[in-house]
């Protein structure tokens, strides 16, 4: 080790020393307790040590030293910028709070993704209505499983109520479903970006799949049965989609109209809110998961089928929607 090196960390080393006491005091639970000098010693100590970070990569000092001051202020970071509320208390305030304030925030957008994919479902249906080639045009193999122009109207209404070993590949379809729904959901936040044009594709060639499928059993004579079939789940599943749409439009809108903010802070504000949103998709998407894999499969009632789908839908609006005291 050079001479010079030998002075840097000589004359820094005390603040390092200092910092990794009040990083592991706080990361103890203690940082409530630390004196008042402490804690605004923290900040100061965390940005000195950055500094100190980045002239050890900018000399290359030796990598034990640049190794311990990026851990050092990896467990920094966590400490002055992280939150410092109890788990219980987060969950509370993000549950209660934070997550039905981003929802409500992106509403105007999750209404223009709504109308892109019902605007999809329409072509969809209109298409194959019109002339049933289009069915093999907009729905994969994948996911047809059999059900095609060529499939008896017996064969389609045995897909709807099968159960257990009956089931015909309907966990398949399931399993396929909810990969492909959790990945629209993924795709369509995050190309929002792209002035959310891919976004709005995505909504709308999903839409036209869900229309074909609805016009082929539509055409079978079983669009009612179909209907409690795919809302059991769907109106949280496809809620979810919308959802993110509409975080994924948020942040396209934010690019093209950044308003008094610049682009990247508008960016980041909007990117915070449906990120938010974001953690609550995939909360429903769970939630449609087990309506799709257990409570599809185990009710095979129409009637009931409509109501669970109603009663879910109701509950996601009124705790995203609902009026709260602010």
């Amino acid at each position: 080790m050079s001479q010079s090196q030998i002075a840097f960390r000589a004359e820094r080393e005390a603040d390092w020393q200092r910092l990794e006491s009040l990083v592991t005091r706080a990361e103890k639970g203690a940082l409530r307790k630390l004196p008042p000098q402490d804690v605004l010693q923290l900040p100061l100590l965390y940005r000195a040590a950055l500094s100190s970070l980045a002239v050890a990569r900018e000399t290359s000092l030796d990598k034990a030293l640049t190794d311990y001051l990026e851990s050092l202020c990896a467990r920094a970071f966590f400490v002055v910028h992280g939150r410092r509320q109890p788990l219980g208390a987060w969950t509370r305030q993000f549950f209660g709070s934070d997550l039905p304030a981003a929802m409500r925030a992106i509403a105007g957008e999750t209404l223009v993704a709504t109308l892109v994919l019902v605007l999809g479902i329409i072509a969809g249906y209109a298409l194959v209505a019109g002339d049933i080639t289009w069915y093999s045009a907009l729905v994969p193999d994948a996911m047809a499983g059999g059900r095609d122009a060529s499939a008896s109207a017996a064969s389609l209404k045995k897909t709807l109520y099968s159960t257990g070993s009956q089931n015909n590949g309907l966990e398949v379809f399931a399993a396929f479903l909810f990969s492909n729904n959790s990945a629209v959901a993924i795709f369509t936040f995050a190309l929002g970006f792209a002035f959310g044009v891919p976004t709005i594709l995505l909504l709308l060639y999903n839409g036209a799949m869900a229309g074909a499928l609805i016009a082929l059993f539509v055409r079978a004579g079983l669009g009612f049965e179909l209907g409690g079939w795919l809302l059991i789940h769907g109106t949280t599943e496809l809620f979810a989609i919308v959802l993110a749409g509409g975080a994924g439009l948020s942040l396209g809108r934010a690019m093209v109209f950044p308003g008094r903010m610049a682009r990247l802070a508008a960016l980041s504000r909007a990117g915070r809110t449906a990120g938010t949103a974001m953690m609550g998709v995939v909360l429903m998407l769970m939630v449609a998961a087990l309506l799709e894999g257990f409570g599809r499969q185990l009710i095979v009632i129409d009637s009931v089928r409509y109501g669970v789908a109603a009663i879910m839908f109701g509950l996601w609006c009124l705790y995203f929607y609902g009026v709260r005291d602010e």
